[in-house]
């Protein structure tokens, strides 16, 4: 694993914010050579520290009001069925498999509470599915990009 300093600190958290940022934004924004930033990311990559680069999309940073986190319990072997059904639903941003009680952790956001009441019990009818609990977002925190 790479020693991170603080130039190389403040260029994931600039990265974070913006992936897709060209090579002379990023030296503007830190005050650094162009040079400088690029063979930062090319050590970076090469060390490892940052696994890739990735698109969001206009729904992935539009923020639906209500939000939430349903833990499902799966009966049997029917996990990749439910998860390719889960997927396929509007509502769902992400499936986690996990272990201990539950077997799925689903990440859920939609614009009204009626909408995750119909969401919920779309999933709760899917085959196999034993139990689920649901639990609302009521504020998210996200940490300060370091300096």
């Amino acid at each position: 694993m790479a020693v991170l300093d603080d130039i190389d600190i403040r260029l994931i958290a600039a990265l974070r914010r913006d992936g897709r940022a060209s090579i002379s934004d990023l030296a503007a924004k830190l005050k650094l050579a162009r040079a400088t930033v690029r063979s930062r990311i090319e050590r970076l990559v090469a060390s490892g520290e940052i696994a890739g680069f990735t698109v969001l999309t206009r729904a992935d940073v539009t923020a639906a009001p209500v939000r939430g986190l349903t833990l499902i319990g799966i009966e049997g072997r029917g996990t990749e069925r439910i998860i390719g059904l889960l997927q396929g639903m509007p509502a769902v941003q992400a499936v986690h498999s996990t272990n201990g009680r539950w077997d799925l952790i689903v990440e859920l956001a939609t614009d009204t509470l009626q909408e995750l009441d119909d969401t919920l019990v779309r999933i709760r009818r899917f085959e196999g599915i034993t139990s689920s609990e649901t639990n609302l977002y009521l504020s998210s925190r996200r940490p300060a990009a370091r300096r």
